[in-house]
């Protein structure tokens, strides 16, 4: 029997069972049976005492005999309680319904041995639900383990397909199995002190005890994070070797040095030392591909504009593609304002562009005229063609599709350089198996005149208290967001939607002393950027929306965002909607409305976003509660995070070792030739993976 053997063929499956195994498993082969890991082990290689059990979060053994029996019937539904003694203390043992086989398998006086995880109140110990079974039965076959258990679909269940029987299955492979090839090298494997692939795949199912569960898991990660390295850096050692890119030599920097003087503040250490990375690569002679990521109001569209500055300085085009017309509008006055005093050529290209100003515009960007062009998904079409386009910025590159992207890349001759930016701070460990093939660069700090908005948590029966709040702020000229979960009621969900919410901020927030204007996904692209920019010329105090404007346009009089149902957000999320607030100088609130009860993880939630206000550990919290999520934009054909036992939350020390290995693997042996099943990996792996400089 090899790895490749046939589910089908092990003792005790057949075809019938194969074919379950398959669909609800995927598990198909000896390999597939091998990689489905255990979720938990229970602790059988001892027996405890009733007196000193252990209370962490483990199942135990314990022998005993049961003395009572207590049947306790309520309007919740009716459940048996055992008293159960050792021979030094006693516990409870209870079943909630369907326990009528109990007392006649189990009488009291029996002798039983029960396997659980025990509950503690005060100095009492309880157990729910656990396994039970006859003292002089459970003797006869007791072997001391570390016992798997499977996470098994109720369907097999009912075809006796269960932990015992994949455990049986596995035993039976471990007896009779050849060799397992090891892809990882040898070299590897001693440098980190890391098991053989065959005693790791043995060792996660059968332990001997913890530690050795441990180090085979380790095994385990190690390899998923290597095999997802070991693409991404082979195409960024691919790209840096065969891509040319546009050299910006640095004593070209004319309108650069122009614009820097002009500039009325002072760009920040952070800023600084991003610009310096992005110098370095445009004058390498390699192509740029940096992610650029900084939180909510760091300055990343003044680091993109003098990245752009660098090509137009050396006689090349520049452009940036903003997700929104709203956005990409803001970019373009902000950006035309900074650079009103040079004879720079910025032109703006979105849908609403007028037909005669766009015949304009084309004819322009494609004889060289205009040096900066700022746009939406307007910049991808056919006929939109650029004389020499030297740098691409793509702001909030997760709103872009795969396909868009790619039309963008095609508008050069040669591979332009390439900056993404993203205002999603992104975890160290998730930005290197995210984007693992760029170059990342961080701005870690804010301005020093961005204001600081504060957050404050009303649970329901505090509206009003806010509503007040709200109303004084009014009073001083400022603006409102409110930010609705839902557009519509939901039968299945009990939330605040926008429908009820227009009507109940209208109550308190009466016409026509105040002005509401509604935003919604519904809505159509010219409709939602004419509500925001009515919101934006002050036609109204509040903006009652959905979350599309999490990124969206800067409204500096706008001080306080109202977040409805917070608790039903990710921390990051509800980050990027307090970042629509605080632009301008006014001091700036975030309101998070709850219901008065509230899950351990939401308040949790809740008290993380009150705390602070730093974007990076926010996210690393993010990724702590809620995995990794989808942060590119690209679910339905990007790269996927199909680890079984690697956490990006915790694994970042073994992630660094093993994308090191997998570099310097690459360096030596760049084709992989002397590695044979390394190289079988990685096109398995490759398929996966995104290009995010050259897509299409």
């Amino acid at each position: 029997m090899d790895i490749d053997s046939p589910i089908r063929y092990l003792p005790g499956v057949g075809p019938k069972k194969a074919d379950l195994l398959e669909k609800y498993l995927q598990i198909k082969t000896v390999e597939d049976l091998l990689y489905y890991f255990p979720f938990k082990h229970i602790d059988k290689s001892k027996f405890y005492e009733l007196n000193s059990i252990p209370t962490e979060d483990i199942h135990v053994l314990v022998k005993g005999r049961i003395i009572d029996y207590q049947e306790i019937v309520t309007e919740r539904g009716k459940r048996l309680i055992a008293k159960f003694v050792d021979k030094y203390a006693i516990a409870e043992i209870i079943w909630f319904n369907n326990y009528e086989w109990i007392q006649k398998f189990f009488p009291i006086g029996c002798e039983v041995v029960i396997c659980g995880k025990p509950s503690f109140f005060f100095n009492s110990v309880s157990f729910v639900h656990p396994e039970i079974e006859h003292h002089d039965k459970f003797m006869k076959n007791y072997i001391p383990c570390l016992e798997p258990n499977y996470s098994i679909p109720e369907k097999l269940k009912e075809y006796s397909i269960n932990s015992k029987f994949i455990r049986k299955l596995l035993l039976y492979v471990f007896e009779n199995i050849g060799e397992i090839i090891d892809p990882l090298p040898q070299d590897i494997i001693n440098r980190h002190n890391l098991y053989p692939l065959k005693d790791a795949l043995k060792y996660i199912h059968f332990p001997d005890n913890y530690e050795i569960l441990k180090k085979a898991k380790e095994r385990l990660k190690f390899d998923e994070l290597f095999f997802s390295q070991l693409p991404l850096v082979k195409l960024k050692i691919e790209r840096n070797n065969t891509i040319k890119g546009y050299v910006f030599y640095k004593e070209n920097d004319y309108y650069t040095k122009i614009v820097y003087k002009n500039l009325h503040f002072t760009l920040t250490k952070a800023q600084i030392k991003v610009l310096q990375e992005i110098r370095n690569d445009v004058v390498s002679g390699k192509q740029m591909n940096r992610l650029l990521q900084g939180d909510v109001g760091s300055g990343k569209t003044i680091v993109a504009l003098f990245a752009m500055l660098m090509g137009v300085d050396n006689g090349y085009q520049a452009c940036l593609m903003a997700p929104t017309e709203i956005l990409a509008k803001q970019h373009f006055v902000n950006i035309t304002e900074i650079c009103k005093n040079t004879e720079i050529k910025i032109s703006l290209l979105t849908g609403s562009t007028k037909p005669k100003e766009r015949t304009e515009i084309l004819e322009n960007l494609a004889n060289g005229t205009i040096n900066i062009l700022i746009g939406t998904h307007a910049l991808i079409e056919e006929r939109v063609q650029f004389k020499n386009l030297g740098i691409i910025v793509i702001d909030e590159q997760q709103r872009f599709g795969v396909a868009q992207r790619a039309q963008l890349w095609k508008k050069s001759e040669y591979e332009p350089h390439i900056l993404i930016m993203t205002a999603t701070p992104i975890p160290r460990t998730l930005a290197l198996t995210q984007y693992g093939d760029l170059d990342v660069s961080v701005i870690d700090e804010l301005p020093p005149h961005r204001v600081q908005v504060k957050t404050i948590h009303f649970s329901e029966n505090q509206r009003l208290l806010m509503f007040n709040l709200v109303k004084q702020k009014i009073k001083q000229g400022d603006q409102v967001f409110v930010v609705f979960p839902l557009i519509y009621e939901s039968e299945k969900l009990n939330l605040q939607n926008i429908q009820e919410g227009e009507k109940l901020y209208k109550k308190f927030f009466p016409e026509p002393e105040y002005s509401i204007i509604t935003v919604h996904g519904q809505m159509s692209t010219a409709e939602k950027d004419s509500a925001m920019q009515r919101f934006l010329n002050k036609e109204a105090q509040i903006l009652i929306s959905t979350t599309v404007i999490e990124v969206g346009v800067d409204v500096p009089n706008a001080t306080i965002m109202i977040i409805e149902n917070a608790e039903r957000y990710g921390l990051a999320q509800l980050h990027q909607l307090r970042g629509r607030v605080g632009r301008g100088k006014k001091e700036s609130y975030c309101f998070l409305i709850t219901p008065v009860n509230l899950s351990k993880e939401a308040m949790k939630r809740i008290e993380i976003i009150t705390s602070t206000t730093n974007g990076f550990e926010i996210a690393q919290k993010d990724l702590e509660m809620r995995g990794p999520g989808e942060i590119d934009g690209t679910l339905q054909s990007g790269y996927t995070f199909n680890f079984k036992l690697a956490e990006l939350s915790s694994n970042e020390n073994l992630l660094s070792k093993a994308r090191e290995e997998a570099y310097n693997l690459l360096l030596v042996d760049k084709d992989l030739i002397n590695y044979p099943y390394l190289l079988q990996k990685l096109k398995q792996w490759k398929n996966e993976i995104i290009d995010w400089c050259k897509i299409g």
